[in-house]
């Protein structure tokens, strides 16, 4: 249960502000919420089963101590990538205003492909290294999902975005405290041995 409620937290924090958001927000002016909502989940559901795949090998490879660094620096990096900011490029936002296929298709496969390589799905696979899979699987997909789903939900209820600063340095600060904690019990556990 602690690898969910901590995976829950970390992915719902790195999503927002995140491209795929605004892309989640961009679908949902066109297409109604539910296929764009079971989109996001099928596609979340299986990139992050590849990225505790990989985080579970990573994590039974190195060190504790190796893993918690990583992890750390890892999150620090996180930090400075939300603060850098997320915008769809202009394609991107093209690709999701002029889709006429299937809507359950296009967002399941625009969002597969946006997330390869994501702060969300690099933040799992950091999350797997350290928690255990099933629990860090569900945990961010379902933080995930809550974060694209709130950010439908008030971007339709308000038309327009998120208050983007405000999200933005929020989002940062959590991942700068959850570096610091980690590089803090790395060093902690390093100095007792």
């Amino acid at each position: 249960m602690e690898a969910f409620w901590i995976s829950l937290a970390v992915i719902f924090v790195a999503e927002l502000g995140d491209k795929s958001q605004l892309m989640a927000m961009t679908f949902a002016t066109r297409f109604k919420i539910w296929p764009v909502l079971a989109g996001i989940t099928i596609a979340t559901t299986l990139v992050h089963l590849v990225s505790v795949a990989l985080g579970g090998l990573i994590g039974d490879a190195l060190p504790t101590t190796a893993i918690s660094v990583v992890a750390g620096l890892a999150f620090l990096g996180f930090a400075a990538w939300t603060l850098r900011g997320d915008e769809l490029t202009e394609d991107e936002s093209k690709k999701a205003q002029r889709t006429t296929r299937n809507a359950l298709i296009a967002v399941t496969v625009a969002f597969f492909l946006s997330e390869l390589g994501d702060k969300t799905m690099l933040a799992t696979i950091t999350l797997a290294t350290q928690h255990g899979w099933l629990g860090t699987w569900i945990g961010s997909t379902v933080g995930m999902v809550a974060a694209d789903a709130l950010a439908i939900l008030v971007g339709r209820l308000l038309g327009k975005h998120l208050p983007e600063k405000v999200i933005r340095y929020g989002a940062a600060a959590a991942f700068a405290i959850f570096g610091v904690v980690l590089l803090a019990e790395a060093l902690i556990g390093s100095g007792g041995q």
